[in-house]
């Protein structure tokens, strides 16, 4: 099961200069090959062939929005930029890279269907429930009535909402997991 997403940045533990050798090591240790493939991904997060089709959808996508150059692994500075995000990214960083998720046909806009898929992962809920939820999320932060939710619908929505920021927020918990990774290799 994957823990909730922190979307505060932290101070107590930052990617710096003076631990980049450091993270380079455990990664080389962990990928020999000096790559991180969507398996090896999915491993890390709990996802096996035991998860529900949406858990796989949804750490496919998260995998693919860290694969920046596209090319179905992670080298170690994607490796690195991943990490940032988690350890010390700003909410509207955090935010940006949520709507990313969402945004499946990566058309720019979040529909109706894509809001539902995420909600019915994260809170195994009943129909009526989730509908209610994706009503609710659209009627907060769908200003122009389009059926759509534009980026800076999201954020300004999530950032003057705490209910929306619980029900917008990522459903995964890479800065918990990574430092207790980190922690136990110490």
């Amino acid at each position: 099961p994957l823990a909730r997403f922190s979307w505060e940045a932290t101070t107590d533990t930052e990617v710096t200069l003076q631990n980049i050798q450091e993270l380079y090591r455990k990664f080389t240790d962990e990928c020999p090959s000096g790559n991180l493939h969507l398996h090896e991904f999915k491993k890390i997060f709990g996802v096996s062939s035991k998860s529900s089709e949406e858990e796989v959808a949804f750490i496919e996508l998260v995998f693919k929005s860290f694969d920046t150059n596209k090319d179905g692994k992670l080298d170690f500075m994607e490796y690195v930029a991943a990490v940032n995000l988690v350890l010390r990214g700003k909410l509207i960083d955090k935010l940006k890279w949520s709507f990313k998720i969402y945004d499946n046909d990566g058309n720019g806009c979040l529909t109706n269907q894509e809001i539902i898929t995420k909600i019915k992962w994260h809170n195994d809920s009943n129909v009526e429930t989730v509908d209610y939820i994706c009503d609710r999320i659209f009627e907060l932060t769908d200003k122009n009535k389009d059926s759509q939710i534009s980026l800076e619908e999201f954020i300004e929505g999530a950032e003057k909402d705490p209910w929306l920021m619980e029900q917008l927020r990522l459903d995964l918990a890479p800065k918990t997991w990574f430092i207790k990774t980190q922690q136990k290799k110490n």
